[in-house]
């Protein structure tokens, strides 16, 4: 949630008015994620007040946009907590704010949870599951713009700027995948719509009574039709890891695990390519935190993350493989 794109108080009040949310209170750039220009608005409605997220993007397009807002609509009306894009009268989600497509959804409560326990995994996993099954009759269909085939595009583009151990590592490993992925048990897969990048800071919670309660998933865009298991894969890179080290956290792991498989049984072929997928979604955030890193953009507020983090990652998930067997409880 970088700032690429200056917006004032007057171009956000043109289109708050015109999607009828009320009127601009307050305005504030927003300085977390790294692919977009957000801010969070504040507005009034007879004497209510009510927040939002006004998100200019940078990078996606209006062909690909959407996808990711007309899937956001269809899971918020099926009961998912997912951000509701605002419409106008005539339906649209997008719209022209400084020559940039834009969109405005309400901002969720709460807020997102960077140290999580066995309960906090457990509401992600079961959420998830019941994400991909409200997704499987969307109609829309775009890939994850961010699977393999951008990852062998990338690749080439980021290896100069690494050692030769690291270079090699990404070679081989992209080597693997690329195999994996033309195999009959890939081909196997499940899949579906997926959230693609359902991280720790995109998440919010509130606690009720000192239990945490998940209010919502957010930012989906670089959500995609792709496997699920990668999307699980993705989630326990993050949720269920220590961030020093990589290592995988068991404890964590199961808990997530065990919640996704109660609300959506995993298939045989999902169990089995686990460790693959693990392995997947480590390169893929270490190849874009390498992108990122080393070829940035110029943003105001802009912090680009660490791209050491997801090459331990990946050396941790070659080196010791987890396999569902080894989290899973439930048969």
């Amino acid at each position: 949630m970088a700032v690429y794109t200056e917006v004032s108080a007057d171009e956000a009040s043109a289109l708050l008015r015109q999607l009828k949310l009320g009127e601009l209170k307050a305005m504030q750039g927003c300085a977390g994620g790294i692919e977009n220009t957000n801010y969070f608005v504040t507005t009034e409605v007879d004497g209510e007040t009510r927040e939002y997220v006004l998100t200019l993007f940078e990078r996606l397009t209006l062909k690909q946009l959407p996808f990711y807002l007309r899937l956001m609509k269809h899971l918020a009306l099926k009961g998912l907590p997912v951000p509701d894009p605002a419409a106008n009268r005539d339906g649209d989600l997008v719209f022209d704010v400084k020559g940039k497509p834009a969109c405005v959804v309400n901002r969720l409560r709460g807020r997102s949870e960077l140290e999580p326990t066995p309960a906090h995994c457990t509401a992600v996993g079961a959420t998830l599951a019941q994400m991909h099954l409200a997704g499987r009759d969307f109609s829309m269909s775009q890939p994850n713009l961010r699977g393999l085939a951008w990852w062998n595009e990338t690749v080439p583009v980021v290896l100069p700027y690494l050692t030769a151990p690291q270079a090699a590592l990404i070679k081989s490993e992209l080597a693997y995948q690329n195999h994996v992925a033309q195999s009959s048990a890939y081909a196997a897969l499940p899949r579906g719509p997926i959230h693609a990048d359902l991280f720790r800071d995109n998440v919010m919670f509130e606690d009720l009574d000192g239990e945490p309660h998940l209010t919502g998933f957010f930012d989906f865009y670089f959500a995609g039709v792709d496997t699920w298991i990668f999307d699980i894969a993705v989630c326990l890179n993050d949720w269920c890891v220590d961030l020093a080290t990589g290592a995988h956290h068991a404890g964590r792991a199961e808990s997530f695990v065990n919640a996704y498989n109660a609300v959506r049984p995993l298939a045989q072929a999902e169990r089995a390519l686990l460790p693959a997928m693990l392995r997947a979604g480590a390169l893929r955030f270490w190849i874009s935190r390498l992108w990122d890193y080393h070829l940035p953009r110029e943003a105001s507020m802009l912090k680009a993350h660490d791209p050491g983090h997801f090459e331990r990652v990946l050396r941790e998930r070659v080196t010791h493989p987890v396999t569902m067997s080894a989290i899973a409880t439930h048969p």
